[in-house]
């Protein structure tokens, strides 16, 4: 038996959940079962006097220079979207494709390594992708993808439609706790079969997802925000896709996708912070700051001790389930030489 001390040279996995860039309309919970009522959300710019509150310790050291800083004004000038005040209700609507080929790498320049791989990943895919996709499914109900539009909505409805379903599975987001990963309700265990569906057949799975959060007649609204490497003088640019013409305010798939992906109650500390984590190779949270899984229980190490483990002795099924979630995530894991 080969051991495997190392990943190969190169190594690389196709991601499997592949959701689209996500719109944003502006209607009425009443009218949700209308598709000719809800109308795009275009950005705008908002111009503000606003005061400063964010100084270096030389400033802070200096009173005077602290007096005239905060005397300058703080002008800010951004991107901004909200509900029209005839609406009560955001709209978020996308498609999410499930492929199937985890069982081989997309890449992999170690013929061993592969057939090893192909081995211990055919035999989970065949009998254990049932836990995984009640995840993502889990995900999708809860409406963990609207982010910050989902915070204070006193309603929110998830609408999930699939060519194979008679009518739409609805769920009321509330109903799914973010804090859990798993339920036991009969529409989930429908959505989840279709997931797992995807994942195991040739065939993709297409799913057309539309969220609804009841926030308030002309409330703001929270597109993704885009990242601009070359400073100028707007402060905030807010993602948009250009439908009809217009710049609809809308929400990047790879927010979506890591909505989706936040299963891991796997991670060593869960137990003191009692919540759920993205798939990350190292756990890694970067609005903490943290890196909640080691060089012990990392994606690399956990596949490598996998891989060189026989029958009697392998991975704790928890670890086998991030393995997975993990390559479903995707990504280039290739150890070239140093």
């Amino acid at each position: 038996m080969t051991i495997f001390t190392k990943m190969p040279a190169v190594i690389a996995f196709d991601r499997k959940l592949e959701p689209s860039d996500a719109l944003m309309y502006s209607g009425n919970w009443e009218s949700i079962a209308s598709d000719n009522s809800w109308q795009e959300i275009e950005l705008f710019d908002r111009r503000n006097r606003a005061v400063h509150s964010n100084f270096s310790q030389e400033v802070l050291d200096d009173e005077n220079e602290l007096q005239k800083m905060m005397a300058k004004p703080n002008l800010a000038w951004g991107d901004d979207a909200a509900l029209s005040h005839e609406h009560d209700t955001l709209k978020l609507s996308f498609t999410l494709r499930v492929v199937s080929g985890l069982s081989r790498p997309s890449a992999c320049n170690d013929v061993d390594f592969e057939a090893a791989y192909k081995e211990k990943i055919h035999v989970y895919v065949q009998s254990n992708m049932g836990n995984l996709s009640s995840r993502y499914a889990y995900n999708i109900a809860n409406g963990r993808f609207l982010w910050r539009n989902r915070v204070g909505a006193q309603e929110i409805k998830i609408v999930v439609n699939h060519t194979s379903l008679n009518e739409p599975l609805i769920f009321d987001a509330y109903d799914y706790s973010l804090k859990n990963t798993t339920s036991e309700n009969a529409e989930l265990v429908k959505l989840t079969e279709l997931i797992k569906s995807g994942f195991e057949s040739d065939t993709p799975v297409l799913l057309s997802i539309q969220a609804y959060s009841k926030l308030g007649n002309g409330q703001r609204i929270w597109p993704s925000q885009e990242m601009i490497l070359k400073k100028d003088e707007k402060s905030r640019h807010l993602f948009s896709l250009k439908v009809n013409g217009k710049d609809v305010a809308a929400m990047h798939c790879e927010k979506i996708g890591n909505a989706l992906r936040t299963i891991d109650d796997w991670y060593p500390s869960f137990n003191e912070t009692q919540n759920p984590i993205a798939i990350e190779a190292y756990g890694s949270v970067t609005q903490r700051g943290v890196a909640y899984r080691s060089t012990k229980n990392d994606f690399k190490n956990l596949l490598l001790k996998w891989l060189n483990s026989d029958d009697s002795e392998t991975l704790k099924k928890d670890e086998q389930d991030f393995v997975v979630a993990m390559l479903i995530r995707g990504g280039v894991f290739g150890e070239g030489e140093s």
